[in-house]
């Protein structure tokens, strides 16, 4: 080989080299930005107010609330924060199980609300139930059905495209009609979105394998218009499946409080499942093979973030808490659109909003200033 062909071949390995860089560096770009895509319209720039309580705010001396002041931005000598699984430090999440009932129901109402507070420091998850039937105001529905109030479940549906619903222009939807509901009303504000139908929620317990369940107590759930003993779920250990998993999560014989522990009962084993080692591999597969079936603005990289910190979570840092059942009262209210009276919980919405700001702050059920009531919590055996 002469000296020419030898320096051509030198000049062509290096260009080989080089070529071979650029497209690892712009593949290695390309896949983050992929995985930083959220799967769904983002939910909007909320255009209410800031959560958390004014610093000239007092209470009244007969609430037994002591504000808090939560600081906000750290130190400039402290070092960087260390988040696990490269999350941001908190993360709060908008659940959402939709009822979808016959044809004129394609996304059907908000069953379910949760709203999940993840945090990447402790790391430690807190799920807040939200009842469903309390009397809220919902921006956008005016010029559409006459009337600025209606049951809080119904913002999801009326966000929803089809059916002649769709009452905002938004890409993110119910969902993001649902959240504005919260942000309005409670001072809620979540970062992101989940929302699954009922259809769906029993295909994923069937591909994850079913669920077990420990009852401590016989929980019968017939009623007088079904009287199925498969609805009879007996003191002990059941491995459920997709179908038995959402009939013992929709139990209210004793009331909607009692089905929200079901619920949670429901949602500590699914958890338990999709960490364990023979699930969390096969995260990205199921999350493919229900992409057309869930709302979420989560991308890939999100997702994974939570899958990563749901197998560092020790059972304990797991808590469900609701708000104290003291606080609401059964009633009815008229309802124009529906020409008839609806059953709905009242509530004081401003002591509401206190829990929500030591809830989104970390510091309550865990402990913190005082609140009225204490609220209800449970844990994830």
């Amino acid at each position: 080989m002469t000296s020419a062909q030898k320096a051509i071949l030198s000049i062509l390995a290096a260009m080989a080299c080089i070529l071979l860089a650029m497209v690892g560096y712009y593949g290695v770009q390309a896949y983050d930005y992929v995985a930083g895509q959220p799967l769904g319209p983002s939910l909007p720039t909320s255009a209410y107010t800031p959560l958390g309580l004014p610093p000239t705010w007092t209470a009244s001396p007969a609430s037994g609330f002591q504000p808090v002041q939560v600081a906000t931005r750290l130190p400039s000598a402290t070092p960087p924060v260390v988040t696990r699984c490269g999350g941001p430090p908190v993360m709060t999440l908008l659940a959402i199980g939709s009822d979808t009932r016959g044809s004129g129901y394609t996304y059907g109402l908000a069953d379910v609300i949760r709203i999940v507070r993840v945090d990447f420091l402790t790391p430690r998850v807190t799920v807040l139930e939200v009842p469903r039937d309390m009397w809220v105001e919902i921006p956008e529905i005016e010029d559409n059905i006459g009337q600025d109030h209606e049951k809080l479940n119904q913002a999801y549906l009326y966000g929803n495209p089809g059916d002649g619903f769709g009452y905002w222009d938004d890409p993110s939807a119910g969902p993001g009609l649902l959240a504005r509901t919260l942000d309005l009303n409670f001072g809620i504000k979540a970062d992101h979105y989940v929302a699954v139908n009922m259809k769906t929620f029993v295909r994923i317990v069937d591909a994850v394998g079913g669920i077990d369940v420990t009852l401590s107590q016989t929980v019968d759930g017939r009623t007088e218009d079904n009287n199925s003993k498969s609805l009879i779920y007996q003191a002990g250990t059941h491995h459920l499946d997709g179908t038995r998993a959402l009939a013992l999560a929709r139990v209210r014989t004793e009331g909607v409080f009692e089905r929200a522990d079901n619920q949670n009962m429901v949602l500590c084993a699914l958890r338990k499942k999709l960490t364990g080692p023979a699930t969390v591999s096969r995260i990205p597969q199921l999350i493919d093979s229900f992409k057309d079936s869930i709302q979420t603005d989560l991308s890939p990289a999100s997702i994974s973030q939570l899958a990563c910190l749901g197998t560092q979570l020790p059972a304990d840092n797991v808590s469900f808490v609701s708000f104290p059942q003291e606080l609401f009262t059964g009633t009815r209210v008229y309802d124009p659109v529906f020409k008839k009276k609806l059953f709905i919980w009242d509530a004081d919405f401003s002591i509401l909003r206190q829990y929500v700001a030591q809830f989104s702050a970390g510091i309550w059920p865990l402990g913190g200033p005082a609140l009225p009531q204490t609220g209800g919590a449970s844990f994830c055996p």
